[in-house]
Order: C-alpha cells, then sequence, then structure tokens
C-alpha cells in the first residue's frame, strides 16, 4: 500500500492521521502536485493528490480512503456501528467538505484582494465557533470517541494560524481550544505530521 501524499494538504493529512491511528503500514511518498510523477497523477483523473494505491486498487478522494481503510483495518473503529450514528458521522464529514473546506481552500490559494480574504476568514472563523459548544458535551467531535469526523476537522484547526486566523481565548470557545489541544497532542496526530506541516505553528 502506497500513499502519494501533498506534504501540505490538509486532505493529505487526514488520510495520514488515519494510517497513523491504526499503525497501518503504508509507505508515505511525499510530494506535490507539481512533483509528482505523471504516472502516479494519472491514477487519478483530476490529477490531484492524495492518491491511494493498494496492489490494483486506486484511491483519489479522500473521504473514500478514510472509510476504505477503516473498513480494512477495522480496530480501532472509526466510525460509529449502528447506521443513525454512521448517517450523522457522514453527514457532519459532508458539512465539513462543502461548507469549510472551500473557505481553507480559498484562503491556501490567497487569489483574492485582502478585503475578499478578510471576508472568507471570518466566515471561516464564524463557522469553526458554532460548533465550539459541542466539545461542552463531548470529549470528541460530537463523540465520546475518536472518529473520523475528527480526522477531517484536526487538520484544519491545525492550519489556522497560517492561515491569518487565531481562535480568541473566551469562554464559549474554550470548549473547542481545549479540545484542540488534546488532539495535537495525540501520538497519532504527531506522527501524521509532515515537516512541512510541522512548521505551520511555529
Amino acid at each position: 500500500m502506497i500513499l502519494y501524499s501533498n506534504n501540505d494538504d490538509h486532505y493529505s493529512h487526514r488520510v495520514r492521521i488515519v494510517l497513523a491511528e491504526k499503525d497501518i503500514a503504508c509507505e508515505v511518498r511525499e510530494t506535490s502536485n507539481e512533483e509528482a510523477p505523471e504516472e502516479v497523477l494519472a491514477l487519478n483523473p483530476y490529477h490531484s493528490l492524495p492518491i491511494l494505491a493498494d496492489r490494483d486498487l486506486g484511491l483519489y478522494d479522500a473521504g473514500i480512503m478514510l472509510e476504505y481503510l477503516d473498513e480494512r483495518f477495522p480496530h480501532p473503529p472509526l466510525l460509529p456501528v449502528y447506521p443513525v450514528s454512521r448517517a450523522n458521522s457522514r453527514t457532519l464529514m459532508t458539512r465539513i467538505d462543502k461548507e469549510w473546506c472551500p473557505l481553507v481552500d480559498t484562503l491556501i490559494a490567497g487569489d483574492l484582494s485582502d478585503k475578499e480574504l478578510l471576508i472568507v476568514k471570518e466566515e471561516l472563523l464564524n463557522e469553526i465557533s458554532t460548533v465550539a459548544p459541542t466539545f461542552k458535551e463531548f470529549d470528541f467531535f460530537m463523540s465520546e470517541d475518536f472518529s473520523l469526523i475528527d480526522c477531517y476537522l484536526a487538520p484544519i484547526l491545525w492550519r489556522l494560524p497560517s492561515l491569518g486566523i487565531n481562535l480568541p481565548l473566551n469562554r464559549h470557545l474554550k470548549p473547542l481550544l481545549d479540545y484542540q489541544t488534546k488532539i495535537f497532542a495525540r501520538p497519532s496526530f504527531q506522527d501524521s505530521l509532515s515537516l512541512i506541516e510541522r512548521d505551520l505553528r511555529d
């Protein structure tokens, strides 16, 4: 099994967290969309990373990769067993993909004016702030157990300072800040970081 991973991409980072959390034997080849060999990018019709190659199987959607790894290596499980809970988890992951990730990607691209980027930063901060109260009730994102949803959220939180967003220390955000500290200290999260990603919060 080989993961062709973009070394500073939050989608690739999700997959690396799952690999580390489950201690899966997988060769991680760090590269970038610009430097990846053409034969690798050819595995993905969209010519982008990450790409997971497992024998004759080639996966190029990070969400599908996460569920494939969770099903193929079921311990520890990172999705709930029961259909309703599993559907709720998928709904939350879809929300992050459709509502938060476009904002993150826009900030990383940096193609807008300063005024437009400021609006995007405020929108992302507002989106993240709305989930802060849930961490009063749960140890992890809407769950008592670490799950795939945390693998979606953690790479975004890690990148916030590099995007010019600093979460203010106040009573409303404190549960989220406590969650963030706990997630970042998790061995699987630390093991998942590329050298470039480690520098994002220095």
